[in-house]
């Protein structure tokens, strides 16, 4: 008999649906409070504190009406057939446009069209309120609706360009790749990683966001000493303009070896006073003095070879295969099958990378704080959570399983633990 695999599946996505509905529920809570926690009290300003609550509120309340879509979706998805019929229909369609349907690259290309409309289609009413109601209310939106549908058309053409050789070579090396599969499939992942960290920020980016060179002055001079102290390899900073779609405010590093380059986004230079902006810049260099990039980087390798090495275990498996309603065992079909069935998992890796991650986030601060930086970090901090209406009540269960970085309070509270060990 063969096993439920499909039902197990549909199963578990239904009772990870109640149970981070749950913890939502929780923060919905901790988001009404009427006070700020007492740590952030005379730090935080009222006026700032009403709105980022309200913010909050409306995110919180459109997430519930998101996700219970979501799960509706994807629950039929899987117990009604569609990804069966969406395989048949696209073969159909090709035998319609004269071309091989038994070639399973164009098979797969279209199968992936018509998933792509079918995303498109389904994501865009979501979009469009998240977008021009709740980020317009609260003052973040600053696009208009055709700079909106110019990057979804952009987001297309790119997809285009850059999927069809990705889904050819993994389709061909998964076709002869024999008992090395696992590798040969790592090993392409890794290639493309690199080559996508490379050309990203330098052909793809800028079809998005604008990018010039940080004006010479104090802030420029501050981030290159700062640079130069640390043996940091800058090789360009650049300011982009983020204020073109938003007022939410971010700075970040990217490039290999002895060539980084470190990116301001124009919102963060607004909202922050020189010394805060050099001291958020202090805690990403942090990370990569600390090697936590590298240290992420390599974590993500080898789950993407774990995962590869269980997905040539179950790829020629028909039970499998027929629990989603296949009669036959493409290599696209089985990748996706595969990444349902290992959703549990998922999850638990999930919690543990956040777990990690929030440890690299306070030793980030600290190593900017030990820089001599430690009033002006947490001036940053408060200026970003103020500025972006962050929430400032957090729901502990909830900011365990979800949160990458730490709550604000807990950020606030670690640099003055260490203020107070050196006292």
């Amino acid at each position: 008999m063969a096993l439920p695999y499909m039902e197990a599946v549909v199963g578990f996505m239904i009772l990870m649906y109640f149970f981070e509905t749950y913890l939502d529920l929780r923060q919905h809570a901790a988001y009404k409070l009427p006070t700020l926690p007492k740590t952030l009290e005379g730090v935080i300003s009222q006026e700032k504190f009403e709105k980022s609550r309200a913010y909050s509120l409306d995110k919180s309340r459109f997430h519930f009406m998101h996700e219970f879509v979501s799960i509706l979706m994807d629950s039929a998805i899987l117990l009604f057939g569609i990804l069966p019929w969406f395989w048949k229909k696209s073969g159909e369609f090709l035998v319609l446009a004269g071309l091989n349907v038994e070639n399973e690259i164009l098979h797969t290309l279209a199968f992936l069209a018509g998933v792509m409309i079918w995303s498109q289609i389904t994501d865009l009413p979501f979009s469009l309120y998240s977008t021009f109601v709740i980020e317009a209310r609260h003052g973040f939106n600053k696009q208009t609706v055709w700079l909106f549908f110019w990057d979804i058309i952009k987001g297309i053409f790119l997809s285009v360009i850059i999927g069809p050789p990705i889904v050819a070579a993994i389709i061909i090396i998964v076709q002869k790749g024999g008992p090395y599969l696992a590798i040969y499939l790592w090993g392409f992942m890794f290639v493309l990683s690199l080559v996508m960290m490379t050309l990203f920020p330098i052909l793809i980016a800028p079809l998005f966001n604008k990018f010039t060179p940080l004006p010479d002055g104090e802030l420029r001079e501050k981030i290159e000493k700062l640079a130069s102290s640390l043996m940091f390899p800058l090789k360009k900073l650049f300011v982009v303009d983020g204020s073109t779609r938003s007022s939410h405010s971010n700075a970040y590093m990217y490039g290999f070896f002895k060539n980084k380059r470190i990116v301001l986004y124009d919102t963060l230079i607004q909202q922050c006073k020189t010394e805060e902006v050099v001291a958020v810049i202090a805690h990403e260099l942090g990370h990569w003095k600390l090697n936590h990039t590298m240290y992420s980087f390599i974590a993500v390798q080898i789950l993407t070879f774990l995962q590869f090495g269980g997905y040539t275990l179950v790829r020629n498996s028909s039970d499998l295969f027929r629990s989603f309603g296949f009669d036959t065992q493409p290599v696209l079909i089985g990748l996706i099958i595969f990444q349902h069935t290992v959703i549990p998992l998922q999850h638990l890796v999930s919690f543990a990378l956040n777990l990690v991650s929030r440890s690299f986030e306070f030793q980030a601060d600290a190593f900017a704080k030990n820089l001599g930086y430690a009033s002006e970090l947490r001036g940053g901090l408060v200026k970003l959570q103020e500025e972006n209406l962050s929430a400032m009540n957090t729901d502990p269960w909830y900011s365990a399983y979800h949160y990458s970085h730490p709550p604000l309070v807990e950020r606030l509270a670690a640099i003055d633990k260490s203020d107070k060990k050196e006292d």
